[in-house]
């Protein structure tokens, strides 16, 4: 019952911060932070499972039994690394809207919460309606997060979010509701279970087409080029916790699905979709690389950068190799930190002199000389420095790429030499040069506080531990990697030997 606790702990945290506003404005971030904490605790209690094993727990109960619907969750190494990015990154968010939220609190720190506990049923669900389910309840109150504590345009952005990944995931659910008649149509009965969903034969074009619904939701969420416009806009309206929780987590639900159902559920189509999907990749990459340097707006600017670093998970993804694999999970963590930090700087940077224009801003290092050093660690590590996490995750997915496509490979480093240009150029925009801030008042540009250093000091660890000592992080998602290739390559030959 561990995984079901984690997701109720949170369901209920949130109804108590929410209820809690009208006894004192400052109890519901304080309810949410204990919340979170107790969630990482009994998240590390899964790790004392038996490693050997491929899941280390499993619940399974019916919901729905005449439909084939069932409570199915699970945990394999995989995800538990999720899990935990997703705690850890929780206490983050919480921590940047600690000061910046100051209205409707309890409201706010309810929706923070509940997108908490969709991402984690996204991550521990197995039966595909269950998936579903939790993927409409992560976006829901993100939707909120924007359109009421954003920025000035925050309405449009908050709509253009939903839109794009409400349309997608109903491409999703159709896809869903296809698999299992086809399931239907092959044993005489309904299912959603993933692994009763693995052994039914859809070669051919119907393969093609119900994975491509499945690529084009995650897609999407990742994002990849074309689906990505939605997230500049999303990432410069929100708030910053909600930038904190949209970069560093809700992007890997994308990433997370399309490892876990769309390639190994379809695994012919997704070998000769794999070119296509790489060329995505490696679009992303260049491309939002270059639209990056572009930008004026320093959070457009991340955001674009965001999608540049999925690109890699993308390429890593459809290489199919464990190489590959373990590169694209590493990249997911290490980016986890590395971009909410950025968001959390920029954020951190916009609440003190309310502009986001790198135009109005210029020689920050004598005024704010922590906020410049930790500023420049992070951008160091999001252009992937050797002994950093990033670095791990884009060396490994460019050497299991290699083993797929060279030519795409080759293409997709440029990405290495493009990220070091924007990273590098803004620090030099931002923190060095002649002074310059459009608020005048300059008692309002103030260094980290102790509070703020904390968090981001807990974030170099994480980056340093991942840089320093990969193993541990690779040991522990390797037998989840190698079981999801292993199924695949089985039910390849399956399709091919019927």
């Amino acid at each position: 019952m561990i995984l079901v606790i984690l997701i109720a702990v949170l369901f209920v945290g949130g109804l108590l911060a929410w209820a809690s506003e009208r006894i004192n404005p400052e109890y519901p971030r304080i309810i949410s932070l204990l919340i979170v904490l107790l969630d990482i605790v009994l998240m590390f209690s899964l790790l004392g499972g038996d490693s050997s094993a491929t899941w280390l727990v499993d619940l399974q109960t019916d919901w729905l039994p005449r439909f084939g619907i069932s409570f199915h969750l699970a945990a394999d190494g995989l995800t538990v690394l999720l899990l935990l990015l997703t705690g850890f990154l929780g206490v983050i968010a919480i921590g940047s809207a600690w000061g910046e939220i100051t209205e409707r609190t309890g409201f706010f720190y309810f929706n923070l919460l509940w997108t908490l506990a969709g991402v984690l049923g996204v991550f521990t669900a197995l039966d595909l309606f269950l998936f579903f389910f939790f993927w409409e309840v992560m976006l829901i109150p993100m939707y909120f997060i924007i359109a009421i504590w954003g920025h000035e345009n925050k309405n449009y952005a908050a709509m253009k979010f939903f839109i794009f990944t409400q349309v997608t995931g109903m491409l999703m659910l159709v896809s869903i509701l296809m698999l299992a008649y086809s399931h239907y149509g092959q044993f005489g009965v309904f299912s959603f279970d993933y692994f009763d969903l693995l052994k039914v034969n859809t070669s051919g074009p119907l393969e093609m087409v119900i994975m491509l619904g499945f690529f084009i939701a995650f897609t999407t969420k990742l994002p990849s080029f074309p689906f990505h416009s939605w997230l500049p806009d999303a990432h410069s309206q929100a708030p910053t916790a909600g930038s904190v929780i949209l970069a560093g987590v809700l992007l890997k639900t994308g990433a997370y699905g399309l490892i876990r159902f769309a390639v190994p559920l379809f695994p012919e189509a997704s070998m000769q979709f794999a070119p296509i999907a790489m060329t995505l990749g490696a679009i992303s990459i260049l491309y939002c690389a270059k639209v990056a340097f572009a930008q004026t707006d320093i959070k457009r600017l991340i955001a674009y950068t965001s999608v540049s670093h999925m690109g890699f998970v993308l390429l890593g993804i459809y290489a199919w190799n464990e190489e590959a694999l373990q590169g694209a999970v590493m990249t997911m963590l290490a980016h986890g930190l590395s971009a909410a930090a950025l968001f959390m700087l920029a954020g951190g940077l916009q609440h003190r002199i309310h502009t986001r224009d790198m135009s109005n801003m210029s020689g920050f290092w004598a005024k704010v000389p922590k906020m410049s050093a930790v500023a420049l660690f992070f951008s160091v590590a999001a252009l992937g420095m050797p002994g950093l996490g990033n670095f791990i995750g884009e060396f490994l997915v460019l050497l299991g790429a290699f083993k797929a496509n060279i030519t795409i490979t080759v293409i997709s480093s440029f990405g290495l030499i493009f990220a070091s240009v924007y990273s590098l150029w803004v620090i030099q925009k931002v923190f060095h040069g002649e002074y310059r801030n459009i608020d005048f008042d300059d008692s309002h540009l103030y260094d980290l506080n102790r509070r703020e250093l904390i968090y981001f000091g807990l974030m170099m660890v994480g980056l340093i531990w991942m840089g320093m000592y990969p193993q541990s992080f690779l040991d522990l998602s390797q037998g989840a990697l190698e079981g999801i290739l292993a199924s695949s390559q089985i039910v390849a030959t399956a399709a091919v030997t019927k």
